[in-house]
């Protein structure tokens, strides 16, 4: 540069300088093809033929496993369905990829991380505290259920035909010795666990659903104040570290003796008697979080941990509806 682009003045020439670094991918990207020389020698014992294993992919494979990988990656962890995928394969690199191969190589790679799969369910179970939550989802076109648990460190997947207990028993093969967080759907009073936590989110979510859809009664509005401000002052009372054990204890103790008392007015509401049989089967798993400090007051973990697999669904739909569209004539 020779002028100042801003005044067109000539510049004087000086030692200043700075580095500039910039990251791209390559112009002309191409995939690398590697031919294997593979050499057969005879055993005498066996009176078979032996070769050496190639480990740059599956046996009978034409895909190397970084390919493998990261499709599969792009599938199940970032949600991109399979056209996309093979859309960018195909034109970029170019490698040529087809939906049935590529089914197949993921399907062998589940058979080889079989093992690493099963030992996250074992973690799973021995953990301290246990998210779950479960989805619909959809296999060779009908109605499945995707359950989700998640704790701290790791998160377990598991795709049953069954949303009731039969598939949770398949998955609590024994008694849970930790802290069980979830929805109050009904499947989950059937594991045997040492503690639960019952996401109060969720019960704060049915009372304004009551109040939008359900048209309650004129004695609703005073069950819904004192119930949601009993639930209130307990989410407070855990996120509180400035009281002494005393002062704690006192109103932890207080919160149940509300409680009990809400359980036993008389309520006329019909939406007020339906929660408070809620309230009296759940009734000694709502604070739990005040007594275990690494537990929370709602399922919002185990919500985040089965979000992405609910993103791929809806885009595989949106997806399958557009070309649908397409398909259809005007």
């Amino acid at each position: 540069m020779k002028r100042c682009p801003d005044c067109g003045t000539p510049l004087k020439k000086c030692h200043r300088v700075r580095t500039r670094r910039v990251e791209d991918i390559p112009e002309n990207l191409k995939a690398e093809v590697t031919e294997h020389t593979i050499y057969r020698d005879w055993c005498p014992k066996c009176k078979k033929s032996v070769e050496p294993v190639v480990p740059d992919a599956l046996p009978n494979s034409t895909l190397g496993n970084r390919v493998l990988v990261l499709t599969a990656w792009l599938h199940y962890a970032l949600g991109n369905t399979l056209s996309q995928i093979i859309e960018v394969f195909n034109f970029h690199l170019p490698i040529k990829l087809t939906s049935g191969g590529l089914s197949d190589q993921w399907r062998r790679l589940a058979e080889i991380l079989e093992d690493w799969y099963e030992t996250i369910r074992h973690e799973a179970l021995r953990s301290a505290v246990l998210h779950a939550d479960e989805t619909s989802w959809r296999v060779m076109g009908k109605t499945h259920w995707l359950w989700c648990f998640a704790a701290a460190d790791l998160t377990y997947f598991m795709i049953d035909k069954c949303r009731g207990s039969p598939a949770l028993m398949k998955f609590f093969t024994q008694e849970f010795s930790g802290t069980l967080v979830s929805d109050f759907w009904g499947a989950y009073n059937k594991v045997l666990c040492a503690r639960r936590q019952l996401c109060l989110v969720h019960l704060l979510r049915d009372f304004l659903t009551v109040e939008q859809y359900k048209r309650p009664g004129p004695h609703w509005s005073e069950f819904a104040k004192k119930a949601k401000r009993l639930i209130h002052d307990a989410i407070r009372l855990g996120q509180r570290d400035d009281l002494t054990a005393e002062e704690f204890a006192t109103r932890r103790a207080r919160l149940d003796a509300r409680l009990q008392e809400l359980i036993e007015m008389p309520w006329e509401d019909s939406q007020a008697k339906r929660l408070i049989k809620r309230l009296q089967r759940h009734q000694h798993q709502l604070f739990t979080f005040l007594d275990q400090p690494d537990v929370r007051f709602d399922n919002n973990h185990g919500e985040r941990s089965i979000r992405r697999a609910v993103i791929m669904r809806k885009t595989v739909i949106v997806t399958a509806a557009r070309r649908a569209q397409k398909r259809t004539p005007c």
